[in-house]
């Protein structure tokens, strides 16, 4: 079970698939190379056939002990259920489509299912072509579909000034799942004495160390791997650790390998780094060949993703 291997101290890997990464494909070549590199927890789009492909993937690696999936549910005002959209305002720059990490954006159009919000095509367009909506899920209905499915964790993302939206999904979330949850939250929007607030709040239906909070640096910012685009996520960690809750603490946002490091160096108790476009990143050329199962390929990106699962 998870919460054994929480408890057994062991510092896990969790791949990050995306809250809104809603390619069954990628999301299956993913969780089948990083499960055989040894990352043992999978974050996925909280949609059955996601959760479907996830489970194909592990099934495929060939190691099914340890191994367990994290559905991640957003809320209003989250950046992680944001999806792009192009208008007629398009110039055709190509600018959009070189830089999106999710090769989401063919033609002038996005691929909805492949989308993160990661808002790098919003910065760089020159025409004020692109606009962001936010999506959301029914999680009274969708939920006991998944769980009945199996799940391992459900994640909140907390991160968001709509207070509503938070309590009713996290009453949702506490009636309906008695297993492992993850209370995913930074500073975008709040403030340290919010966060605490927010978190103490959310911690007093939850039994002692059945909580995970996913401390967040800067959501989807890990595309570099340098010690800055990592100091957010283990400086919210340390403001967890200070706080001595009765919780497990995953290092998130912006993480990368170097945030290991960082952390020790920091004297961070922490118990696993979660990584999500880094991770992604480091094999995009491998996942998205057509040949990727071709022996050649398929090693040479399990080389790589077995290099980032070490670093932790």
């Amino acid at each position: 079970m998870l919460s054994d291997l929480l408890k057994n101290n062991s510092k896990i890997f969790k791949l990050v698939c995306g809250a809104g990464n809603e390619c069954t494909q990628e999301v299956e070549k993913l969780t089948e190379l990083y499960s055989k590199a040894g990352a043992q927890v999978f974050d996925i789009c909280a949609k059955p056939e996601i959760l479907k492909a996830a489970k194909s993937g592990i099934l495929k690696s060939g190691i099914t002990n340890d191994r367990y999936i994290c559905v991640s549910v957003g809320m209003k005002g989250d950046p992680h259920i944001l999806k792009a959209s192009i208008s007629e305002k398009c110039i055709s720059c190509g600018k959009c489509s070189n830089i999106c990490p999710q090769k989401a954006i063919v033609n002038n159009s996005v691929i909805k299912k492949k989308c993160i919000g990661c808002t790098a095509c919003l910065k760089i367009c020159p025409s004020e072509a692109i606009s962001l909506y936010e999506t959301d899920i029914d999680l009274k209905q969708t939920l006991p579909e998944l769980i009945d499915m199996g799940i391992d964790c459900i994640e909140l993302h907390a991160t968001s000034e709509f207070d509503e939206d938070i309590w009713e999904k996290w009453d949702i979330i506490n009636r309906l799942f008695e297993g492992i949850v993850s209370i995913c939250i930074d500073r975008l929007n709040l403030g340290n004495k919010q966060v605490l607030s927010r978190l103490k709040k959310m911690l007093k239906p939850r039994k002692p160390y059945t909580t995970i909070i996913q401390a967040d640096g800067v959501p989807m910012s890990g595309s570099e791997d340098s010690y800055k685009t990592t100091l957010q996520a283990v400086a919210m960690a340390e403001i967890i650790q200070n706080e001595n809750l009765p919780v497990y603490t995953l290092i998130s946002g912006g993480t990368n390998s170097k945030t290991s490091e960082l952390a020790k160096l920091c004297n961070i108790d922490y118990n696993g780094i979660a990584i999500g476009s880094y991770a992604r990143k480091i094999v995009s050329k491998y996942i998205n060949n057509k040949d990727f199962y071709n022996p050649e390929i398929y090693e040479k990106a399990l080389l790589v993703a077995k290099g980032l699962v070490k670093s932790i």
